[in-house]
């Protein structure tokens, strides 16, 4: 069996990121990988402007702490002032710009206004609360590197400097189908030695958090046959096919040899817990995964391995790896086990981590009532005290 990190690897080393581009809408960027860098043709600010409500002033003018000077203008957000005379001020709005002639900005707070004459307590240095134009963003400085995965602050970023589309890879689009003679439906009756289909509402859902284009073929029959013909049916038209269940080395359990059948099987068994059998292969010009069929097995895996894969066909350069906390563990784990082992844990008021009673690969309940994993090496006992890497579910959902 793989370690963790060499099937991780593999994996990754057999990414072909899509090449095809969309020109979309900024506003519907959302969640795509940006396919070439964006440069900036402005500055932004794109002026010096006030970052307070006050009063534009010359710091000379105001040496004394005490001066008095008549308000010569009212300059709101996007108007233009006129010169600022020597002895005057003038009334200013947050993001207004600074007039030819002023060189700092008296809050108002330490301002008195009498009529047309405003007395300024205080003695400003020359630059105080102004924002310096292309403080921010030079013109001709690259604000969106090629790679990046698109969220709300870098669409706020790219419409700061007057991007309104953006060339985005297209998505990915993943088959996904479901093996089981036992699987049914939620609203269908449920027949003795049945099960509902969890896991397909479950990585579905996970998919689309990555925001795959996602093609469901459903439930297949438990057998060789049926599950050749929908891998090569899956395989038309989709980066990516996805399966759960069937993946072990049972009677009943076809993806085995269905795959290497219609394509190649690269890898198949991972030394972690849960999750060990884990399939990675081709068929035809897809890629193929074939995850555990236990719930918690099949959600770990896909956080693990298919999460970083996916980036990496969506053309995500860069770290993809989720982050990792060093934690204080709040329980004991004696029984260590010779394979990684990820433990569904949460955080509690203390600071530390606790442990949820039952780790079974079929106990759903940790992964809702849990915050994240313990990345727990090979043979590693943990006593209560211990620090240990704690991984959120934020960090391995998106």
């Amino acid at each position: 069996m793989l370690a963790v990190r060499e099937a991780l690897d593999l994996m990754l080393a057999a990414a072909r990121p899509v090449q095809e581009v969309d020109v979309i809408s900024t506003l519907a960027a959302n969640g795509r990988v940006l396919a070439s860098a964006q440069v900036s043709g402005m500055n932004v600010p794109g002026a010096d402007n006030t970052q307070m409500d006050g009063y534009a002033v010359r710091a000379a003018d105001c040496a004394s702490g005490q001066a008095s000077l008549t308000v010569s203008q009212r300059i709101p957000a996007g108007h233009v002032g006129q010169p600022l005379l020597p002895g005057t001020a003038a009334r200013i709005f947050t993001g207004a710009m600074i007039p030819e002639g002023a060189d700092a900005v008296v809050m108002q707070e330490q301002c008195e206004l009498t009529g047309n004459v405003v007395t300024v307590k205080h003695a400003p240095k020359s630059g105080e609360w102004i924002r310096r134009a292309g403080e921010d963003i030079t013109s001709g400085s690259v604000v969106l590197p090629a790679g990046v995965r698109l969220r709300s602050q870098e669409l706020g970023l790219a419409a700061s400097v007057g991007l309104a589309q953006l060339p985005v890879r297209r998505k990915l689009r993943v088959a996904v189908f479901f093996t089981g003679d036992e699987l049914t439906m939620p609203g269908e009756p449920l027949a003795p030695g049945a099960i509902y289909n969890s896991n397909r509402f479950t990585l579905r859902a996970l998919l689309e958090n990555l925001g795959c284009e996602i093609t469901d073929f459903g439930i297949v029959p438990d057998s060789l046959d049926a599950t050749r013909s929908v891998l090569r049916e899956s395989a038309q038209g989709h980066d990516l096919i996805i399966t759960s269940g069937g993946v072990s080395v049972g009677e009943e359990d076809h993806i085995k040899p269905a795959v290497e059948a219609e394509g190649k099987l690269n890898m198949w068994q991972i030394a972690v817990k849960p999750g060990k059998p884990l399939a990675f292969g081709e068929v035809q010009q897809a890629f193929f995964v074939g995850l555990p069929g236990n719930p918690v097995s099949s959600f770990i895996t896909f956080m693990l391995f298919v999460r970083p894969f996916v980036l990496r066909l969506q053309g995500v350069e860069g770290a993809i790896a989720p982050r990792a906390f060093t934690m204080r563990a709040d329980f004991d784990w004696p029984k260590a086990d010779k394979r990684n082992e990820f433990l569904r844990v949460r955080i509690n008021e203390a600071g530390g981590v606790e442990l949820f009673r039952n780790q079974s690969s079929g106990v759903l309940t940790s992964t809702v009532w849990g915050d994240g994993v313990i990345d727990n090496p090979p043979g590693q006992a943990i006593a209560s005290g211990d620090l240990v890497r704690f991984i959120p579910f934020n960090e391995l959902l998106y």
